[in-house]
């Protein structure tokens, strides 16, 4: 991954098991989602299904992470080298182990909750780079259907665990409400495209190609 880019970055459970089992799984994934990659990303949307979860991030960019990094090391005691330039010295290494860190806690609370052994997730998450405006709106469209798509629930709006709701609400969120927002247009054209599902039939081949 790259600094100051988007990604579709997903992943899904070994074997088909539940990655969340009941309601409080999703909240604390979220939780622990705040805490590792909050800090190194900003987020336009989600969706959270029973064996497998989509985001839809940016990147910071590199003098932020450069400033993040130096703290957590030094936090640490194992600071090791100078960051600056940031991603010619490992920073894009330090990137990746913050979703590591993120599965690896989300494994080890399940596994203790309910007595399991081993590893949870699908070893190499999948992250696939968004370089037009275009693609970035119709993954986003594709994120907030994704309970449709999986025969989840043929109600997305209703759906809990998804960013749809908090996109058009008005209440205090961290997700990039108004940049999703401005990239329909406006809130009025991005709830009529989720409701008629306009997606392009050829991207939208593409997106669930790679979500296989």
């Amino acid at each position: 991954m790259e600094t100051d880019k988007f990604y579709h970055i997903y992943n899904r459970t070994n074997n088909k098991e539940l990655l969340f089992k009941e309601d409080i799984n999703y909240f604390y994934f979220l939780n622990q989602f705040k805490k590792y990659i909050s800090p190194i990303s900003d987020v336009y949307a989600y969706c959270l299904i029973p064996n497998h979860f989509h985001f839809v991030l940016k990147i910071k960019e590199s003098s932020h992470l450069e400033r993040f990094f130096e703290a957590k090391l030094e936090k640490a005691k194992t600071k090791s080298q100078d960051l600056q330039g940031f991603e010619n010295l490992g920073g894009l290494k330090l990137i990746s182990q913050q979703f590591s860190n993120l599965f690896n806690s989300y494994t080890k609370s399940i596994n203790k909750k309910y007595n399991r052994n081993g590893s949870l997730f699908a070893q190499n998450f999948k992250k696939k780079e968004i370089n037009t405006e275009k693609y970035l709106q119709q993954v986003i469209l594709y994120v907030h259907l994704n309970p449709f798509f999986h025969a989840v629930s043929d109600d997305f709006e209703s759906y809990l665990h998804s960013s749809y709701n908090s996109i058009i609400s008005l209440k205090t969120t961290e997700l990039k409400r108004k940049e999703v927002i401005d990239l329909f247009g406006d809130k009025q054209n991005f709830i009529f495209m989720h409701q008629k599902r306009k997606l392009d039939e050829e991207m939208l081949s593409s997106i669930m190609e790679e979500d296989e």
